[in-house]
């Protein structure tokens, strides 16, 4: 089983990366936001999830292992294959990602393709419990306070910016401010900034 790859990005495609570990070449799947990191050459690690099937072996990287261990999560979830898990990942850190599931939001989870609102409602409460302790540990000083909904995020994006400016924008409002709209005018101010 490959568990940690290290090596030489030697071409990107389409949602993954080739890979030259000592002069072997290995195919693995990044998500989005991974991917806009990589660039070829440049040496780089991962923590690897190693998914076998009747009719492919797939190989997925991970930065860290907070997000191998939430990919393991949300693949435990039926209704939910490797590629859609990834693309959770893709849209929001594992912090936002546990503190969302923790709430019982549910809304994060359907802005990824192939993830409809049952499929979300089943994650959330099949892993509410598992990760609402490790969120509630692991919060950062600085993520401490009111976190964006699902409205926030919407209401930007309808506004034209991405799913990550607006997390980004919105992590960086006061925490004192607790009313929607003004958490919305002061993430636009911050973006603005």
């Amino acid at each position: 089983m490959i568990s940690f790859l290290r090596g030489k990005i030697k071409n990107k495609g389409q949602g993954y990366i080739i890979l030259d570990v000592r002069d072997v070449g290995y195919k693995v799947f990044v998500n989005e936001t991974v991917y806009a990191e990589l660039d070829i050459e440049q040496e780089t690690e991962f923590y690897i999830y190693q998914n076998v099937r009747e009719d492919s072996l797939s190989l997925f990287g991970f930065n860290a292992l907070d997000q191998l261990e939430m990919f393991e999560l949300l693949l435990s979830i039926s209704g939910i294959g490797p590629k859609s898990a990834l693309g959770v990942l893709g849209i929001a850190s594992t912090e936002d990602i546990k503190d969302s599931i923790a709430r019982g939001d549910s809304s994060l989870l359907t802005k990824v393709s192939g993830i409809g609102k049952k499929t979300a409602e089943r994650v959330v409460l099949d892993l509410r419990d598992k990760v609402a302790r490790l969120a509630n540990g692991e919060q950062s000083a600085e993520n401490k306070g009111v976190l964006a909904s699902g409205d926030e995020i919407d209401a930007l994006m309808a506004l034209g910016y991405s799913m990550m400016q607006a997390r980004d924008a919105l992590r960086q409002v006061d925490s004192k401010i607790k009313d929607s709209g003004e958490r919305i005018k002061a993430a636009l101010k911050a973006i603005s900034n």
